[in-house]
């Protein structure tokens, strides 16, 4: 009864009949809460949902989205026949305790802070050395933006964090945007050179504002250094030059009397420490106030934290559905109101009122009904992706696609003899030695389409043939060396790459394959291999 009354509210308030305030009861786990918002939407506009994906497609989408590989043949075998009505709960509690889960939301978070960059940038901003490290350690996302403004360059565990900001201290306005971007989902470059044409909430009060927290931020030699004072101008389309505050995206001000330019003296001296840094090849102190600790105590605070925790939950429901409550990422403004307000403002509160855990939040979302609805809609027209009544193709990552091709090409009795946590250092061994592929592979983004070099390396490359197709001890094909059943190394085939068993139509002409091949039949178990590698099934989370 307590749920009926709970969902009633919701498509009440959807309705516009009851308020807001009632939403969403804190006390509720987040699973429950994100299908009580997701399906009053649903009702309130009558769209009717997918239905729930099977336990096979659901091991595969669950293991994808929190250790980026495919399940092997064991793991999908042992969850599927398995009759414990918990086993979804224990699943995702075993990929999130794994190794796996560290170095998967590590390459993840370091995309996502980059993904205003590209090629040699993109690289240089990695921080995915300090994430992997800070996840193992248990580092909140609140303690990871502080790690990532305020590096301390002296400490082995957080010295790569200082690869964010280094890679654009050269050029503040860049740097301004990213860290909006990457921490507050707001693009203010559009502020820069005029109030926003379209969006009130951004003058360019706001994005020179932002600047005046980073502007004070430059290098020493190979290190990172900042300014204690500093003066930000800029030219309004209208009137003389003004001088910007160290403003905050909520128009919050930081009155400081080093709000102003440097003395010839403190020319002189920065030029000195710069000088000195290269010599002691130590980074310089830091100055008695700093702009960016203000930036990040402010950011912070209870009442100028929304932006902070809404983006960063924004993005990890976008990440594990494929679509976000606010789209684009980056524009959060109130003339981009989120399909779900009420949902992403619970969500963002109990992220911050759990001390910003971004293991609970992902944990929340993965175990809803809402994330486990099947992608397959037998509608001509689907719904619109902000109703997430149907599942959401996903392209894999690049690390994604390079570790599932070494997992579905490895022999999956190899697997089964082994206890759990020997299986996990294998695979963790196995995915370790495809990163090396995954340069090959593009970054997925929302109109993602496989590219020609990606489609030519599958069907030219010596690598792909030399390291996936080969029927050497421990693969999959040489595996079926000792298969003589048609039938039976079908189905080894299929159910290893898709964790599924061959329909009908794929049995049959497969097996009429392989009678038409009997006389290279090694051959033409190769050729079956790539030609599952390299289709839409194996290239998508779905």
């Amino acid at each position: 009864m307590l749920t009926h009354r709970i969902t009633l509210t919701i498509v009440l308030v959807f309705a516009g009949f009851a308020p807001a305030v009632e939403l969403l009861p804190a006390n509720k786990p987040i699973e429950t809460v994100i299908d009580l918002a997701i399906q009053a939407r649903l009702q309130a506009d009558g769209v009717q949902p997918a239905p729930q994906a099977d336990d096979a497609t659901l091991i595969r989408r669950l293991t994808l989205d929190l250790v980026g590989r495919i399940p092997t043949l064991v793991e999908t075998d042992d969850y599927v026949g398995s009759s414990d009505p918990n086993k979804r709960a224990k699943l995702v509690d075993r990929l999130m305790a794994s190794p796996g889960f560290v170095r998967f939301q590590a390459e993840q978070l370091d995309v996502m802070l980059n993904s205003t960059v590209a090629g040699d940038d993109r690289r240089q901003g990695s921080v995915r050395n300090y994430l992997r490290t800070a996840l193992a350690d248990g580092k909140t996302w609140d303690q990871i933006f502080r790690d990532l403004m305020l590096p301390n360059e002296d400490d082995p565990k957080t010295k790569s964090a200082v690869n964010f900001l280094k890679a654009r201290a050269r050029d503040t306005d860049r740097l301004t945007n990213d860290v909006s971007v990457a921490f507050f989902g707001v693009n203010v470059s559009c502020a820069q050179c005029h109030d926003h044409p379209l969006v009130a909430d951004w003058k360019q009060d706001h994005f020179y504002g932002m600047k005046s927290f980073l502007d004070r931020t430059y290098e020493a030699g190979n290190f990172l250094a900042e300014r204690g004072a500093g003066l930000v101008k800029f030219k309004p389309t209208r009137g003389p030059e003004r001088s910007a505050q160290m403003m905050f995206l909520t128009g919050t001000i930081v009155d400081s009397p080093t709000v102003r330019e440097l003395t010839k003296d403190e020319q002189k001296r920065e030029k000195e420490l710069i000088e000195k840094a290269k010599q002691d090849k130590k980074a310089p102190p830091a100055p008695p106030f700093s702009a960016r600790a203000q930036l990040v105590e402010l950011a912070l605070k209870p009442k100028e934290s929304q932006f902070f925790a809404r983006s960063i939950v924004n993005r990890l429901w976008y990440r594990l559905l494929g679509y976000g409550l606010v789209m684009p990422l980056d524009q959060m403004h109130s003339e981009n109101p989120a399909s779900h307000p009420a949902l992403l403002d619970w969500l963002a509160r109990d992220f911050r009122d759990h001390g910003y855990n971004l293991r609970q939040t992902i944990r929340g979302i993965v175990l809803s009904q809402t994330y486990s609805r099947s992608s397959i809609d037998p509608r001509e027209i689907p719904p619109a992706a902000s109703y997430f009544a149907v599942g959401r193709l996903k392209p894999l990552t690049p690390m994604q696609l390079a570790a599932s091709l070494r997992i579905a090409t490895r022999d999956p009795a190899g697997f089964a003899g082994m206890k759990p946590d020997e299986r996990e250092r294998q695979i963790e061994s196995l995915v370790s030695g495809a990163a090396g592929f995954a340069a090959y592979f593009e970054e997925p983004g929302d109109d993602f389409q496989i590219g020609v070099a990606e489609a030519l390396f599958f069907s030219n490359s010596d690598r792909i043939a030399q390291e996936f197709l080969n029927n050497h001890g421990g693969t999959l094909l040489g595996r079926l060396k000792t298969v003589t059943d048609p039938r039976e190394a079908v189905t080894l085939l299929v159910r290893t790459v898709y964790g599924r068993l061959p329909n009908a139509d794929e049995m049959k002409g497969l097996t009429d394959y392989l009678a038409r091949r009997t006389d290279r039949t090694p051959e033409a178990y190769k050729q079956i291999l790539w030609a599952l590698l390299t289709a839409s099934e194996f290239r998508f989370t779905y």
